[in-house]
């Protein structure tokens, strides 16, 4: 933990778009929610198997406190939700598997929706900074759903398979009727695509593919 000084890459890139959205006065009605917490020890700390209660009524049983970020996700995209958005992007730096399977090429991308796809495809070719779309097969749900005491567990069944998959298939369950993304940044936020935290030019990717998919929207 000491060394992540840059885990809070993802919400840097939310606070970037929305100030660029601003700034180019984009046509487009944009909310920016940025969840913060500190993953630190106390009394009142999440441990493993705590059931937790989520905005929407799932419950979910914490296997591994280091698999929190997912946790406060959960409660973004369901907080997103109350303003009937139609569409929802969520970035994080959420898996180091995402690294092994994409490096610093691409950001790895989750989604529901072809047509929010296209408009991301499109808009990292235009940028430089190209998104890689990820599947969210069923089977990568029923992973994470393997607890016996909650609907949901937060990590999955095959300890070291498919880790962004899973990650990602978590946070589908979350999501009600509308266009959402899943954006894995956890390979291309540092200058040398590395897990150290510590990297020497933090990139701020993808910034400007998010920025271009909201104004190809806009228009």
């Amino acid at each position: 933990m000491a060394e992540m000084k840059g885990d809070m890459g993802g919400a840097a890139c939310t606070v970037a778009t929305i100030e660029a959205a601003s700034k180019l006065g984009l046509d487009i009605n944009t909310i920016g929610i940025v969840a913060l917490t500190e993953n630190m020890p106390s009394g009142t700390a999440v441990k493993p198997g705590d059931v937790l209660t989520a905005m929407n009524g799932k419950t979910v049983e914490v296997d591994n406190t280091d698999a929190e970020g997912r946790l406060i996700l959960a409660d973004a995209i369901l907080y997103a939700h109350s303003f009937n958005p139609d569409i929802v992007i969520n970035i994080a730096t959420l898996t180091g598997a995402i690294r092994v399977a994409l490096g610093s090429g691409a950001s790895g991308t989750f989604t529901n929706s072809n047509r929010l796809w296209s408009l991301m495809n499109e808009a990292g070719y235009n940028t430089g900074d190209r998104v890689w779309r990820m599947p969210l097969f069923k089977q990568y749900t029923k992973d994470m759903d393997c607890s016996l005491t909650a609907d949901l567990r937060n990590t999955q069944k095959t300890v070291g398979s498919a880790g962004s998959c899973t990650a990602a298939a978590f946070l589908k369950e979350f999501v009600s009727v509308c266009d959402w993304a899943h954006l894995d940044i956890a390979g291309v936020m540092s200058s040398n695509g590395e897990l150290s935290y510590l990297s020497k030019g933090m990139t701020g990717r993808p910034t400007r593919t998010i920025i271009q998919t909201l104004e190809n929207l806009s228009k």
